[in-house]
């Protein structure tokens, strides 16, 4: 598979940019990529910002997958569910389809090795047998996928907020000891069982009345295409802000770490990785 590193160009979905809420998140991510000559391009004909999940993800350059998507937290929802097929029609995308329902957020990759959390299960009742489903997905993968524990208040389940891959062997994630108790002994046990390093990363909560399913206070869910990585930082009461961009620098010694406030996004469940899809054209 691609991996983040070697993507040269961001596509947002075009509500990002028309959307009057968005617009200085918008604004700043566009100012940053033309800064560092990224390519970025916008995608038509989609029903949200969330682009990482409808868009297919690619296994090699001019080779792309695209999983059925049928988000089980959209089923009251239709409005908001983009097509695939729809959006492929009006972006001259080409791609290979599997019936099997995962979304892109919910798939965190190395070259040939793929993290999913366990939601994928339950949004694949057809398949009684768990080992099937997921050998078929790394059969069309051309991957070994690694399922993690999901964390269960979280309404989409997705992988992209909890972990990603620094190298083959190396996971950063959510600080382990800030988590709960079930997900740090689950994703414990599989780190274990996998023979993976996991850098702890500080997040903090913020709490607003009514919203359980803001993003805001997660710093995993990232950017990274080319040498470039974009980190949310918020600036709010009991940030981690400065303790984790200086992580990152150590981390990243021979990348750019460029830091974005993405609060108006944040605000709406997802941050940067949600909202891009990054490819190697």
């Amino acid at each position: 598979m691609i991996t983040g590193n070697q993507t040269n160009t961001v596509y947002t979905s075009a509500l990002l940019h028309t959307d009057d809420r968005f617009s200085d998140a918008s604004q700043a991510l566009t100012r940053i990529l033309d800064k560092h000559g990224i390519s970025h391009k916008q995608i038509q004909r989609t029903k949200d910002i969330w682009c990482r999940d409808y868009m297919p993800l690619q296994i090699n350059k001019g080779e792309l997958l695209q999983f059925r998507y049928e988000p089980s937290y959209l089923k009251y929802d239709l409005h908001l569910q983009s097509v695939p097929r729809e959006v492929w029609k009006a972006n001259n995308i080409k791609a290979r389809f599997s019936n099997i329902n995962l979304d892109g957020g919910n798939v965190v990759n190395w070259a040939d090795r793929a993290i999913i959390t366990d939601r994928v299960f339950s949004e694949n009742p057809d398949y009684t047998s768990r080992t099937k489903l997921i050998s078929e997905i790394e059969e069309l993968l051309g991957a070994e996928v690694i399922v993690i524990p999901q964390i269960k208040s979280d309404m989409t389940g997705h992988a992209d907020g909890l972990v990603r891959f620094i190298d083959r062997n190396t996971l950063l994630g959510n600080n382990r000891e800030q988590e709960y108790k079930y997900w740090k002994s689950g994703i414990n046990k599989v780190l274990q069982e996998h023979q993976l390093e996991y850098i702890d990363v500080p997040f903090f909560e913020h709490k607003i009345p009514k919203n359980t399913d803001h993003a805001l206070g997660c710093y995993v869910n990232f950017l990274e295409v080319r040498n470039l990585i974009i980190l949310p930082v918020f600036d709010l009461p009991g940030n981690r802000d400065n303790e984790v961009i200086s992580l990152f620098q150590q981390l990243y010694p021979n990348r750019s770490i460029q830091t974005i406030n993405f609060n108006d996004v944040g605000l709406h469940g997802g941050l940067l990785n949600c909202t891009t899809w990054t490819i190697l054209e």
